[in-house]
C-alpha cells in the first residue's frame, strides 16, 4: 500500500493482541547499528548497486555491506567516477542510481556529478558520511557542509544526525529522486548516527509535506492544445528528455503518426522517437540539422514535450520561432514560461499528456472530419526540400587520414543491436548524436545540460553494470578521456567489458573549432600532444593510449588507416572478456556542421563553413 499524498510506502498496521491472558507480547525489533539500518533500507528500496569509495566518516556503512546479498558495491577510483557511473546506470536502466562517498573531499568530488544529474533530470541518490555531530561546525578533519554546497545542484538533500531517522530518510530520498521531475538527492549522515544502535522498522512513515508532483494534466488545457494542433499548418513536435523519463515513447509515436506532425528530438531526447522514422527531422539547436532548426523557426505551432527551451536550442531567444504559438507540457511547473511564454501551459507527466492529447485529437477529428486530410502537405514539401538540400554529411580528408565522423558512423553501423552509446562532451558528442542511428530509448547517454567532460567512461561503466547483457560503447575525445580514464581499472576489475573509442585529434576539438572560426586560428592552449610538425595529433604521443589501456588491464588498439577501420571495430566488438580501448587517430581540422554561432539567431544557421542555406520563399 502507498500513501496517496506522497506515493511512499504506508506503514503496515501492527498485529492485534488476541486478548487471551497467556498471549505473548510482540517481540521488540532487534537492535542494530545505524550503518546496518542504512544497508537494510537500501535493500528494501530495491537498490542493487552502489558506486563508491570508503573513507573515515562513511566507513561504518562499509562493514555491513560485506554481509549484504542484495547490494553490490563497485569500488571506483575517484568519487566523480562514482557519480557519473551512478548516472549512467540510472539512464540505462531507468532505476535510481546510487553513489557513496566519505566526508569533506569525498563529498565535494560528487558535486560535479550531482550538478550534471540535476541539469539532465537523472534520478540519483548520493550518500555521504559526515563528521560526528559533536564536530559539525567546528571545522573538524574532513568536514564540509555538503548540504549547503550541494543545495543549488540537488532536488533535495538531508542531514541525518539520528540513527532512528535513517530508514525514513532513505525511503524519502528514493521517492523524491524518482518521482515528479527526477533528480539527484543527497543524504549526508553523521558518523555517530551510523555507529549508534537503533531499531530498524520498515516500511517507515514518510514525512514530505508539500511534495505532491502533478502528473495528470488539466483537461481544458489538453483540449486547447488539440484545437491549436487541428488549426495549425506548420506544427512541430519539440521533444525533450522528459518524454524518455516518463517512458512515453510509444505514446509519442502514436501522436506523431496520428497527426503527421514532424518531430525534432533534443540532445537529451534522442531515442524518444526513432531516428529512422520518416517524420523525424533530427536534433534542433546549435549543432542541429538544418531541417530541424529551420522547422522550429518557421513553425506556426510548437508543441514542446518535456523540453525546456534552453539556449542551445533557441539561439538568440527573442528571435526564436517568431510566428509560433507555444504549447508547453512539462511535469515541472517552474519550466513553463521560464524562457518562452506558453500560449497553452500544461503541467503533467509526459505519458499522461500524450495519451490524453491523442484521445482529444481523435474526438476533435470525429467532430470535424472536414478539417482533416492531408493538411500538412505544403509544410512537408518545404521540410523535405530542406533535408534533401542540406543533409548531414562530411568530407573525407584529402591526406587519406581518418575522418572522425566516418569512425563514429561505422561504429554505429557495426555495433550489435541494442548497443548503448555514452558520449563525452565536444565535437565527438555532436558527431555521435548525428551519425549513429538511435531507434530505441535509453541507448544514448550523454551530459547535455552541464556539458561535463569526462562523463563517457564512468557513465559507460555504470550502464554496463546495470545492463550487463548489452554492448556498451563510450565515444570519447582525447581531452575528455584524460579526465576520467582511471575508471577503466574499475571496469577491468569488475568484469565490465565496455568499449571505448577515443576520437583522437590531438586537441580540445570543440574549443579549437571556435578558435578557428572566431579567434583567427590562434590556438591558445588547445593542443594536447607535442608534434614535430606543429600540428596536433601527429608526432609524439603523450600519453600513449594503447600502452595506458594495457596498463589498466584493457585491450589497447590503435587505428590510423581507413582501410583497417572496419576490421578494428569488428575486433573490438568481438572481445567481451575485458574492456577495449581503440585509439582512432583522426584528422585534426574536422568541424561540426551545421552550426549556429553562440548568441546569434537560428535564422543564421550555417550548413557548412560560412555557408548560409537559401530558404527561398519559405516564409510565404
Amino acid at each position: 500500500m502507498t500513501d496517496q499524498a506522497t506515493g511512499a510506502p504506508k506503514p503496515q498496521p501492527r498485529a492485534r493482541n488476541s486478548g487471551q491472558s497467556n498471549s505473548v507480547p510482540a517481540q521488540a525489533a532487534p537492535r542494530i547499528t545505524g550503518a546496518q539500518s542504512l544497508i537494510r533500507a537500501l535493500e528494501e528500496v530495491g537498490a542493487d548497486t552502489v558506486f563508491g569509495i570508503p573513507g573515515g566518516a562513511i566507513l561504518p556503512a562499509y562493514d555491513p555491506m560485506m554481509d549484504s546479498s542484495r547490494v553490490q558495491h563497485v569500488l571506483v577510483r575517484h568519487e566523480q567516477g562514482a557519480g557519473h557511473a551512478a548516472t549512467g546506470y540510472a539512464q540505462a536502466t531507468g532505476k535510481v542510481g546510487v553513489c557513496m562517498a566519505t566526508s569533506g573531499p569525498g563529498a565535494t568530488n560528487l558535486v560535479t556529478p550531482l550538478a550534471d544529474a540535476h541539469m539532465d533530470s537523472v534520478p540519483l541518490v548520493a550518500i555521504t558520511g559526515q563528521v560526528a555531530t559533536s564536530l559539525i561546525g567546528t571545522d573538524g578533519f574532513q568536514e564540509a557542509d555538503i548540504c549547503g554546497i550541494s543545495m543549488p545542484v540537488t532536488k533535495h538533500n538531508f542531514l541525518v544526525k539520528d540513527a532512528d531517522d535513517i530508514p525514513r530518510t532513505i525511503a524519502e530520498a528514493f521517492h523524491i529522486a524518482s518521482t515528479g521531475r527526477p533528480g539527484p538527492v543527497l543524504v549526508d549522515i553523521a558518523k555517530d548516527a551510523l555507529q549508534r544502535e537503533t531499531a530498524f522498522q520498515w516500511p517507515p512513515t514518510t514525512e514530505l509535506p508539500g511534495y505532491r508532483p502533478v502528473t495528470k494534466p488539466h483537461g481544458k488545457q489538453i483540449r486547447e492544445a488539440a484545437k491549436l494542433l487541428a488549426d495549425a499548418r506548420r506544427p512541430v513536435l519539440y521533444v525533450g528528455g522528459g518524454v524518455l523519463k516518463a517512458g512515453a515513447t510509444a505514446e509519442l509515436k502514436v501522436l506523431a503518426e496520428l497527426t503527421g506532425t514532424p518531430v525534432t528530438t533534443t540532445l537529451m531526447g534522442i531515442g524518444a522517437f526513432p531516428d529512422s522514422h520518416p517524420q523525424h527531422l533530427g536534433m534542433p539547436g546549435m549543432h542541429g540539422t538544418v531541417a530541424a532548426v529551420t522547422a522550429l523557426q518557421k513553425a506556426d505551432l510548437i508543441i514542446a514535450l518535456g523540453a525546456r527551451f534552453d539556449d542551445r536550442v533557441t539561439g538568440k531567444l527573442d528571435s526564436f520561432a517568431p510566428h509560433a504559438k507555444i504549447v508547453h507540457a512539462d511535469i515541472d511547473p517552474a519550466e513553463i514560461g521560464k524562457n518562452r511564454a506558453a500560449d497553452v501551459p500544461i503541467v503533467g507527466d509526459a505519458r499522461e499528456v500524450l495519451a490524453d492529447l491523442v484521445v482529444a485529437l481523435q474526438a476533435e477529428a470525429a467532430e470535424h472530419p472536414d478539417r482533416h486530410g492531408d493538411r500538412y502537405a505544403d509544410w512537408w514539401t518545404l521540410l523535405d526540400r530542406w533535408r534533401t538540400t542540406y543533409p548531414l554529411g562530411y568530407d573525407l580528408p584529402e591526406d587519406g587520414s581518418l575522418a572522425p565522423q566516418q569512425v563514429i558512423q561505422r561504429i554505429g553501423e557495426l555495433a550489435p543491436e541494442g548497443t548503448i552509446f555514452a558520449a563525452g562532451v565536444g565535437q565527438h558528442q555532436m558527431w555521435a548524436a548525428h551519425f549513429v542511428t538511435y531507434d530505441r530509448p535509453a541507448t544514448w547517454l550523454n551530459s547535455g545540460g552541464l556539458g561535463t567532460m569526462g562523463y563517457a567512461v564512468p557513465a559507460a561503466l555504470g550502464a554496463k553494470v546495470g545492463m550487463p547483457d548489452r554492448a556498451v560503447w563510450a565515444i570519447d575525445g582525447d581531452g575528455c578521456f584524460q579526465m576520467t580514464n582511471q575508471e577503466l581499472v574499475t571496469a577491468a576489475l569488475n568484469g565490465a567489458p565496455i568499449k571505448v573509442a577515443i576520437i583522437n585529434n590531438g586537441a580540445l576539438g570543440m574549443v579549437r573549432q571556435w578558435q578557428t572560426l572566431f579567434y583567427n586560428q590562434r590556438y591558445s592552449n588547445t593542443v594536447l600532444h607535442s608534434s614535430e610538425e606543429g600540428e596536433p595529433g601527429r608526432g609524439t604521443r603523450v600519453p600513449d593510449f594503447v600502452k595506458l589501456a594495457e596498463a589498466m588491464g584493457c585491450v589497447g588498439i590503435r587505428c590510423e588507416d581507413p582501410a583497417q577501420l572496419d576490421a578494428v571495430i569488428e575486433k573490438a566488438n568481438a572481445i567481451n572478456d575485458r574492456p577495449v580501448v581503440v585509439d582512432f587517430i583522426v584528422h585534426e581540422d574536422a568541424m561540426v556542421w551545421p552550426m549556429v554561432a553562440a548568441g546569434t539567431s537560428n535564422d543564421e544557421v550555417m550548413a557548412a563553413r560560412g555557408v548560409r542555406p537559401d530558404f527561398g520563399d519559405s516564409d510565404d
